[in-house]
């Protein structure tokens, strides 16, 4: 796969606009993006309602796209990521499975407008259709209050067989300007790297599929770290692809 977002639509067989939309709604999960001249761009503008309002513990809204959706029925519990023990699904899924790799070299090329208040990340995760395959690969995941701190690694989240292992990698870039975020995902092994060079190992890994996501948020209850006109963070991605390795 590789998605080079050429023309002006999103790929619908690759990508559904929302994030998470089986905790919160469509409407409420609904990515601000437009696709064009070889970019797709997320962006956040003032008037986009919260995502899980009043469930999510900390105000959030949120602009992302992702390569897998499904859920439950209302009420059950069966839906990728909770962020609460025994969330239910408010906004029942259909099922799409865009892109959902086991193992492979997945890489993203992007650059991050962010204030104090947002961040920008994109991750693998495992697609849960049992919740112990749950892990996520974080291959880039970077605050506008630390931006030479790319948080990358392993989530273990439900999954039983792996350990947290996650950090951030401080490294002299601007993430304002365009760089390739990637890893190398084979059975027990993530190797992460930036513009081509290796900055993190992880000896172990997933061994389940994922699905893609690609995220800015914001933060409004960190308003007052920029004080004035609310701020309009934006990820700028000009391809994504997943390509088999050879073992």
């Amino acid at each position: 796969m590789r998605d080079r977002f050429d023309g002006n639509e999103l790929d619908r067989s690759l990508w559904v606009p929302w994030y998470l939309p089986h905790w919160s709604s469509r409407a409420a999960a609904q990515a601000t993006y437009r696709v064009g001249d070889g970019e797709l761009r997320l962006s956040i503008p003032p008037d986009q309602p919260l995502w899980a309002e009043g469930i999510h513990e900390t105000p959030l809204r949120v602009s992302g796209i992702q390569s897998a959706n499904y859920s439950g029925p209302v009420g059950s519990t069966v839906g990728g990521q909770p962020f609460l023990p025994g969330q239910t699904v408010r906004e029942e899924q259909e099922q799409f499975w865009g892109f959902t790799p086991l193992y492979g070299h997945v890489e993203i090329r992007m650059r991050a407008l962010l204030t104090p208040r947002s961040m920008a990340a994109f991750w693998l995760s495992g697609i849960e259709d049992r919740p112990e395959r749950s892990g996520e690969i974080c291959v880039v995941e970077v605050f506008g209050t630390a931006p030479q701190d790319i948080g990358m690694g392993l989530h273990r989240f439900r999954d039983p067989t792996l350990t947290e292992e996650w950090g951030p990698v401080t490294l002299p870039i601007d993430v304002a300007e365009f760089h390739t975020y990637a890893v190398d995902w084979r059975p027990d092994l993530l190797l992460f790297s930036v513009d081509g060079e290796v900055v993190k190992r992880v000896d172990q890994a997933p061994d389940y599929p994922v699905q893609l996501e690609i995220a800015v948020f914001d933060f409004p209850a960190k308003a007052d770290l920029v004080p004035g006109e609310v701020p309009v963070p934006e990820l700028i991605v000009s391809h994504v692809s997943g390509r088999p390795l050879d073992y």
